[in-house]
């Protein structure tokens, strides 16, 4: 490529001639992908770089839980219920949407930690939004009861005794929100205590990404 001045209305002792210069591409990375060989051209190598490799997705991090999302739904005008049958110890979380309300969400993830060892288990997260346009994209908002900004609710299905809910903490984060798709980040600790043994309290992680669908 050869680059030269233009010489119509440039006075010259205000302007400097470009020096011709040429340019020779050479291969970098990968077999296909070429950058000049200027300091510009390698700053910005070096950028690209950075920014695919890391920091691009901000719903996935290293050391994050590795849940199946097997549930992904989200309503417009609806509310989370939580029903607690004492005598058969169970908690059952829902959306309802006959009685309005603003947006909520439900998720579950399916984990198998260890294949063959009868210790799978799935966590149900449910989030009151409230208002989703009114949440900022990439900021962290924090999650559970009250005063937390964002109300949650959490159970677990095992193969273990049946569990009480406790409570839901961590954030919440809102990555991309389409016409009928959300998705975000969930950092959060699900409490449970066991139904027949109060003393014996157990916690769960989950830190991935969330989808939620309408």
């Amino acid at each position: 490529m050869n680059l030269q001045s233009s010489r119509v209305g440039v006075r010259r002792d205000h302007a400097v001639a470009y020096r011709r210069r040429r340019l020779r591409a050479v291969p970098v990375l990968r077999p296909g992908v070429t950058f000049f060989r200027t300091q510009a051209a390698r700053r910005l190598g070096v950028a690209l770089v950075l920014f695919a490799g890391g920091g691009c997705d901000p719903t996935s991090r290293p050391g994050d839980t590795r849940g199946y999302q097997s549930a992904a739904r989200w309503e417009w005008h609806g509310r989370v219920v939580v029903r607690q049958d004492s005598s058969l110890g169970m908690t059952r979380l829902s959306l309802d949407t006959t009685t309005g309300g603003g947006d909520v969400g439900l998720a579950r993830y399916d984990f198998n930690p260890a294949e063959g060892e009868g210790d799978e288990y799935s966590l149900t997260i449910a989030l009151d939004f409230g208002r989703v346009p009114d949440l900022r994209q990439d900021v962290p908002y924090s999650i559970g009861p009250s005063p937390a900004r964002i109300p949650a609710y959490g159970t677990v299905t095992c193969f273990c005794g049946p569990m009480k809910p406790d409570s839901v903490r961590g954030t919440f984060l809102l990555a991309t929100r389409g016409l009928r798709q959300i998705t975000g980040r969930v950092d959060a600790t699900l409490y449970f205590t066991e139904w027949n043994s109060p003393a014996r309290h157990v916690t769960y992680s989950l830190r991935q990404r969330i989808d939620l669908v309408k």
